[in-house]
């Protein structure tokens, strides 16, 4: 394996025109992929292998896609799903096998041509770089796919270590930066005793830098950059930076026109930051875009986007707001979104004085939203319950 590597390496050099349509078609296939394109983006990083088989990020970027289409196909759309709240408690359909063959497979070519890169280059900062790329991802989908939280410790602890080495080599690689906030920004937000286990472990903490990190990748072009800034609508929401989070979503907008998920992002924002006309605006233009668009929707998108609008109008008090909510809940895929629409419909009760359908709809809420252990949705009814009286 290795002396094949090699070969392709001393072609690959020979041939700087390959290497370069590589790099077009990884840009190609990334800015695809970020518009919910991700057929062809998928067939755009396999041309970029074909291009330049001696690339790891080819495939490694081929198994990405492979991967949030698995996530797509669960469910797993907005930073509802990511930050550490709602947990759907049903079983998670079965990953596609062609899809979950294809990450494997290309994966494991990215993790071989990375190491046997390491290997000869043991002080290049760039091998170091996509050895951990590599192992970020596998820890990535071990955790979400395979649902096993404790195998992705050691990929994920591989993938911060040669990012940290990556950036010792080469501070200015900004990309390296993007994992190593990550990880970082998730262990400042442990509790004591697992903020311990993990700096044992070798993780870092340290919520400033952390937040820096992955700024920095935001700022600067490169594979990761997207990435980081859908990053930062995560991490921005939960420090309840909206304003920030609203500007990123704006410039993705403008990168990624054809995401219509960033619209449904956007109004789920809007609503954190207690500015519903802003995100019945921004809803109702994402909904345009949702229903004139003919590409697969992702498992349970709907019941999000009438959740959502749901939500605007009861805030509005717009009496539309029961008919969506409605249909939101029978359009739902899980628990916490059925539970975050009976709150809905229990705060629109409260606002037509009807205590009896309140106290009802809070009744149905809260056992949904205790399932999925949907914090979120539990401080918003223990709120409603002590505004209004029990």
């Amino acid at each position: 394996m290795r002396t094949a590597i090699a070969a392709l390496t001393i072609l690959a050099l020979s041939c700087p025109a390959l290497a370069q349509d590589a790099k077009n078609l990884r840009a190609r296939g990334l800015e695809l992929g970020y518009n919910l394109d991700h057929e062809q983006a998928l067939a755009a990083f396999k041309a970029a292998i074909a291009a330049d088989p001696t690339d790891p990020a080819a495939y490694r970027l081929a198994a990405a896609t492979a991967w949030i289409q698995l996530l797509f196909n669960q469910g797993a759309i907005t930073v509802d799903d990511y930050l550490g709240q709602a947990r759907a408690n049903i079983p998670k359909p079965k990953p596609d096998p062609i899809l979950a063959a294809h990450f494997h497979e290309a994966l494991q070519q990215a993790i071989a041509i990375s190491e046997a890169r390491l290997r000869d280059r043991s002080s290049d900062a760039d091998a170091h770089f996509q050895v951990g790329s590599a192992y970020g991802f596998l820890a990535s989908y071990t955790a979400t796919i395979d649902g096993r939280l404790f195998a992705s410790f050691s990929p994920a602890r591989r993938a911060y270590r040669e990012h940290e080495r990556t950036l010792e080599l080469d501070p200015s690689r900004h990309d390296a930066g993007l994992s190593v906030g990550m990880y970082r920004y998730a262990v400042a937000n442990l509790g004591a005793p697992l903020r311990l286990v993990a700096h044992l472990a070798g993780f870092g903490g340290d919520r400033e830098r952390a937040l820096h990190l992955v700024e920095e990748a935001a700022r600067q072009p490169s594979d990761v950059q997207a990435n980081a800034m859908f990053t930062l609508i995560l991490i921005y929401n939960r420090e309840s930076r909206y304003d920030a989070a609203l500007r990123v979503v704006a410039d993705l907008k403008q990168r990624f026109p054809r995401n219509r998920l960033l619209w449904l992002e956007e109004g789920n924002t809007a609503l954190r930051a207690g500015r519903p006309r802003d995100a019945k605006v921004a809803l109702e233009a994402g909904l345009a875009r949702f229903h004139d668009d003919p590409r697969p929707r992702a498992l349970g998108e709907a019941a999000r986007w009438r959740l959502a609008y749901g939500s605007a109008l009861v805030a509005l008090q717009d009496p539309l707001a029961e008919r969506e909510l409605r249909a939101a809940i029978q359009l739902a895929t899980s628990d916490w979104v059925r539970g975050r629409a009976h709150k809905e419909l229990a705060r629109l009760a409260v606002q037509r004085g009807e205590r009896s359908q309140a106290i009802a709809e809070v009744l149905t809420a809260e056992p949904l939203c205790r399932a999925d252990r949907d914090d979120d949705c539990l401080a918003d009814i223990h709120q409603l319950m002590k505004a209004k009286g029990r």
